[in-house]
């Protein structure tokens, strides 16, 4: 396991799930894929990885999750307010490292995230982001918990957009020759963003369902 290969080094894993779906419809955390919710999904990825796994989003709004729900400090402000949010709470427990990852993302395997994390451990960036075929996925993100003060200086200076924050500080980029070694379809870091999407996800996964 990670925790083996990297003695004394604590990970907080997050979900971020507070948004408003509003292209989807329903609450796409709660949609079904492959036997589980969404949400349950990206929880039970984090929990084989992480020292300790939270949900950032409403206190309300998943009952399941509510013990390890915390509340965005930003609502309505992005995923860049939810992942601050995220770090505020790493810094009070003293993890220095974060994975940080969207709710709608279920191509994400537990490999793919335990060599991104050992990517972090072993370099000196602040933030290590995917590349992939369409770009940066600031959504899958392994985060140190120290860029925080950087981070949060440029919220409050009026940056919105994750990757602009994140260029504030030392980012590494894992490109095609990293995750291709867990994901030659490329499908790793699709997500959900309307009806559409879900139901070309659903019948790639499980086509005998289409």
């Amino acid at each position: 396991m990670l925790r083996q290969n990297s003695p004394g080094i604590h990970i907080a894993g997050y979900v971020l799930a507070g948004g408003a779906s509003s292209r989807f419809g329903p609450d796409k955390a709660l949609a079904y894929f492959a036997g589980q919710t969404l949400l349950q999904r990206a929880v039970g990825l984090l929990r084989d990885i992480a020292d300790s796994v939270e949900v950032i989003a409403p206190c309300d709004r998943y009952p399941d999750f509510a013990e390890m729900t915390i509340p965005d400090r930003w609502p309505g402000e992005g995923a860049l307010g939810g992942i601050l949010t995220a770090l505020h709470a790493s810094r009070e427990c003293d993890y220095p490292w974060n994975l940080i990852v969207s709710c709608d993302m279920p191509f994400l395997t537990r490999d793919w995230l335990g060599y991104m994390l050992e990517r972090g451990f072993s370099g000196d960036a602040d933030v290590l982001f995917p590349f992939s075929r369409t770009g940066v996925e600031p959504m899958c993100g392994c985060w140190r918990t120290a860029a925080l003060p950087v981070l949060q200086d440029a919220f409050d200076q009026g940056v919105r957009k994750v990757t602009d924050a994140a260029n504030r500080v030392s980012v590494k980029e894992l490109d095609e020759t990293h995750w291709s070694l867990f994901d030659p379809a490329g499908r790793i870091f699709w997500n959900i963003n309307t009806p559409q999407d879900y139901e070309a996800m659903v019948r790639i996964s499980c086509p005998h369902q289409a």
